[in-house]
Order: structure tokens, then C-alpha cells, then sequence
């Protein structure tokens, strides 16, 4: 994505008030999405993957940087837009979904979301509009909760040996990433305490639609 600039007025500080206009750049985090690393199904490999390339080439925004798990209890999370969507409006309804959100500033939040067919970045106003538009066309067992955990946090705790993505006879049920698997000294496989959503468990906050929203998609003042 390029640069995006916005134009916000401030006090000059001149004994007449005048205004100057001062331009704001969101950083560029990721060059394109094609430039990125992806293996299909493994979302949540792909999103720990950008947060290392942050940590890498721009440090310094980490702290504003977060994994959000997207699932419920039934593990039935309707999703629109997504590539692997069949219809005209691309619906998927998957187990769980893994997505990357920078919050730039507290009026301004983007989504980055490998797997979706809308822009990457997309300001999170429009990809929540686009992704999951309402609870209220919904039955209660697909309603979307959102895990969201910083991105030093998932990056320091977050190891998966990929056993999920095996069959019984051991067999892949799509091609794994050809870098070894995520784990670290006391854990190789904790995604289940990530996909969950009892909000008294587990890393992060947890929200539902409403509450997420209302955390991230916050009207510039």
C-alpha cells in the first residue's frame, strides 16, 4: 500500500490563529501482500509471520500491532470477502480465522488479511462492514468473538506443531509451511488456548462484535 496521507488542520501558533495544514503518513508495514508469507489454512502461521517481519524492518510500531483470532464456541465464524469464498459474495464460514491489526493511531486502525479479497491494508471500519457485517442476520451458534492479543505477546508465546492440520493416519490435510514448526522453550502447541473463546482463559482480551468495534473503529476527534 502506498503512503496514506491525510490532511488535519493545527494552531500555528501565530498571534493571529491561522492554521497550518500538516500531512500525517501512515508507516507502510508490508510492501504488498504478494511479498508476504502465505500458506493457505494457516492463517494464524501467516499472521505470526508478519508481526516478525514488523519486529524486523519497523520496530518501533510492534507496540500498536495485534493478532485477532476470530471463532466461537461452535467454531462456526461466517466470514465475507474471502478469496475462498464460492459464491458472488465470497462467503466462508471457518472453524477460525487469524488476522493482523495495526492501530496506527487511535483514530486509525487497519486490518491485514491475507486470505480476504478486499485491499491490504484495510481501514478496520470497512473491513468489519465488508467481513462480518452484522450479528443481527445471524443465529446465536454464528456469532463472531474476537481474541486479540498484542503482537509482542503472540510472538513470545504463540507454538503450534500443526497437529491440527494432520489426519488420523498422519497424513497433511493441506501442505504445512516449509519453515520449522512454531514453538518455544515450554510449549510446542498451544493454538487451542488462542482459538478459544472463554474470555477467563487464554491470552488477550476477548470481544464480541459489539465490543470490538467499539475499541477499534473510533471516530477521529
Amino acid at each position: 500500500m502506498a503512503s496514506n496521507p491525510e490532511v488535519v488542520q493545527r494552531p500555528s501558533g501565530n498571534p493571529d490563529g491561522v492554521l497550518n495544514i500538516i500531512k500525517r503518513q501512515l508507516i507502510n508495514l508490508f510492501p504488498k501482500s504478494a511479498d508476504c508469507s502465505y500458506v493457505s489454512c494457516y492463517c494464524e502461521e501467516n499472521v505470526y509471520k508478519l508481526c516478525q517481519d514488523v519486529v524486523s524492518r519497523h520496530y518501533s510500531e510492534i507496540q500498536k500491532c495485534y493478532a485477532v483470532f476470530v471463532s466461537n464456541p461452535k467454531r462456526t465464524v461466517p466470514l465475507w470477502r474471502q478469496r475462498a469464498g464460492k459464491e458472488e459474495d465470497k462467503l466462508v464460514v471457518w472453524d477460525y480465522h487469524v488476522v493482523f491489526l495495526y492501530q496506527a493511531e487511535p483514530d486509525r486502525c487497519l486490518v491485514y488479511d491475507l486470505d480476504s479479497e478486499l485491499p491490504f491494508p484495510t481501514y478496520v471500519h470497512k473491513y468489519v462492514t465488508e467481513t462480518f457485517r452484522t450479528d443481527n442476520i445471524l443465529k446465536p451458534d454464528y456469532f463472531r468473538y474476537f481474541r486479540v492479543i498484542p503482537a509482542t505477546e503472540f510472538l513470545k508465546d504463540f507454538t503450534s506443531d500443526r497437529r491440527h492440520m494432520k489426519r488420523i493416519d498422519g497424513s497433511w490435510i493441506k501442505p504445512p509451511p516449509n519453515y520449522p514448526a512454531i514453538c518455544n522453550a515450554t510449549s510446542t502447541h498451544n493454538l487451542e488456548d488462542f482459538i478459544q473463546m472463554d474470555a477467563t482463559k487464554g491470552p488477550g482480551q476477548v470481544h464480541n462484535l459489539t465490543q470490538f468495534v467499539q475499541r477499534f473503529c473510533k471516530p477521529a476527534t
